[in-house]
């Protein structure tokens, strides 16, 4: 599994994640750029997602759907806040109505991720920042902590699949 640590800091609202991977920034890049490769890995396994829309550039939205083992579906959404080709990706993100519609727009997640080169492997750190602590408590109890620990744990499986 290529999640090398994981910390929750109650104090600085993060969860922080630390991933490596044995190909290039450029490749680990499109894992996120792509909504087809998106796809294939921002959902744990038991409940993949499915990208709608996802517009990525500055200002951009996404909107995506994970389906659950009984059909069941969340809804989600992203706002891009900032890029930076191939080293640093800053989004809002949030839960949204069957229409799309954010339903927290007012308290959103803001995640950040920075890739690292390290010779031909990448570093990726994801760094999810809360508005409180009551937020942060929330998502792990909804099983943030060990859903996006499995979902970036699916991105070696994609990266040797599609770097043959």
């Amino acid at each position: 599994m290529p999640v090398t640590s994981t910390q929750k800091d109650v104090k600085a609202l993060t969860l922080t994640y630390v991933a490596e991977f044995d190909a290039g920034i450029e490749r680990v890049w499109q894992v996120w750029e792509d909504a087809r490769q998106l796809e294939r890995w921002w959902g744990p396994p038991t409940w993949p997602a499915t990208f709608e829309q996802h517009e990525f550039v500055v200002g951009g939205w996404s909107h995506y759907y994970m389906t659950g083992p009984e059909g069941e579906k969340a809804r989600g959404w992203w706002r891009i806040t900032a890029l930076d080709a191939p080293h640093r990706l800053e989004f809002d993100d949030g839960f949204s109505d069957e229409n799309g519609n954010p339903t927290d727009a007012d308290r959103p997640t803001r995640a950040v991720v920075t890739l690292e080169a390290d010779g031909g492997r990448t570093r990726m750190k994801l760094v999810s920042r809360f508005v409180d602590a009551e937020q942060l408590e929330q998502m792990v109890n909804m099983g943030m902590e060990e859903g996006l620990r499995e979902a970036v744990g699916q991105i070696d499986g994609l990266l040797a699949e599609t770097s043959r």
